[in-house]
């Protein structure tokens, strides 16, 4: 297969001016891949055309990802065409700096392109626990305590070792507050975005506030752990309108996917460690658009049907994982 120019996938530009590519790839191997496969598969998508990288120190695969992004630099592709993005874990909101050194020298780089707090709580889990798990010290949402955190986001920035700072899975209540008081707004939002669960209330606030979305789950995440799995669940892949649509373009329902996140302003970052699943997901933003009216198709199959509910960092006193999403329009407090 040969690389896909790079003049043909298109970049956004950021309210701070830097500008990031249309399509990543994500890095979350789930329960199912090793980090070798993961690391191959980064090394892969980047001599394809691939330039963003979605990574997280919680993925624990930075150092073999840095391996491969060092191989990456060496074939001649610059520092500056890459798009490196990583995340603090819950346990290290106290410690910032020192979880992005260290997820910078597993990487091999100088800075980051973006650096997100991965959760607004500071609520830890131990990878792979079970659905039930919480932590004694769980809280839920406290602005002050975020806000120190979001401070040594900013000195990150002013060190010169990130160029762009971002949230993820927060909401509008929590949004509004980060904006009020923050120095240097986030950039970036990373949140899940699929078909059948668009956010668009969401969605919209971040971009009237000059924020880019990322969409985690771009493809409805079929390899996504057991343990963040319901009988509620819908499969964006199987949903009537969309396979018609594939049919329509004689492509796989995934490229739907894809399309319609990138013509609705979203960034999907999707995983795949098959050379032809990430070969085809980046082609399919080149060429083939879909139209508007099949865009008003894709808008009406929302279902409002959240993936990733975060049961693990639930507190004591919370009713249900609904607690961690301010559903009332409200940021939910101890009961």
């Amino acid at each position: 297969m040969e690389a896909i120019e790079q003049s043909k996938i298109f970049r956004r530009k950021l309210y701070n001016g830097y500008e990031i590519p249309c399509i990543g790839m994500g890095t979350f191997g789930s329960d199912h891949f090793s980090n070798d496969d993961i690391a191959s598969a980064v090394e892969g998508a980047a001599r394809l055309g691939y330039r963003l990288f979605d990574c997280a120190s919680v993925y624990g695969n930075e150092d073999l990802i840095g391996i491969s992004l060092k191989r990456i630099m060496d074939s001649g592709i610059k520092r500056e065409e890459l798009f490196i993005q990583s995340k603090v874990w819950n346990d290290k909101h106290d410690d910032v700096i020192n979880s992005c050194k260290k997820s910078l020298k597993d990487l091999g780089l100088d800075y980051l392109d973006t650096y997100f707090v991965h959760w607004p709580f500071p609520n830890y889990h131990a990878p792979g626990c079970s659905v039930d798990s919480r932590a004694e010290d769980a809280t839920p949402y406290i602005h002050e305590k975020f806000m120190n955190t979001w401070a040594q986001m900013e000195e990150l920035v002013d060190m010169g070792l990130v160029r762009s700072i971002g949230t993820s899975n927060v909401t509008i209540p929590k949004l509004k507050l980060i904006l009020r008081d923050c120095r240097i707004k986030p950039a970036i939002n990373e949140m899940e975005l699929h078909p059948s669960f668009q956010q668009p209330e969401l969605f919209d606030f971040c971009l009237e506030n000059g924020i880019q979305p990322i969409g985690f789950c771009p493809l409805g995440s079929p390899t996504r752990p057991d343990r963040d799995k319901s009988p509620d669940d819908v499969a964006d892949m199987k949903m009537p309108e969309i396979v018609e649509l594939a049919k329509k373009h004689n492509v796989h329902p995934a490229i739907i996917c894809l399309k319609w996140a990138v013509q609705r302003g979203q960034i999907p970052i999707p995983f795949s460690i098959h050379e032809s699943e990430y070969y085809s997901n980046l082609l399919s933003v080149t060429q083939d658009p879909l139209t508007d009216d099949e865009m008003k198709i894709m808008k009406s199959v929302d279902k409002n049907c959240r993936f990733i509910k975060g049961h693990v960092f639930l507190w004591k006193g919370a009713k249900d994982w609904r607690d961690l999403w301010d559903l009332d329009g409200t940021i939910t407090k101890v009961k």
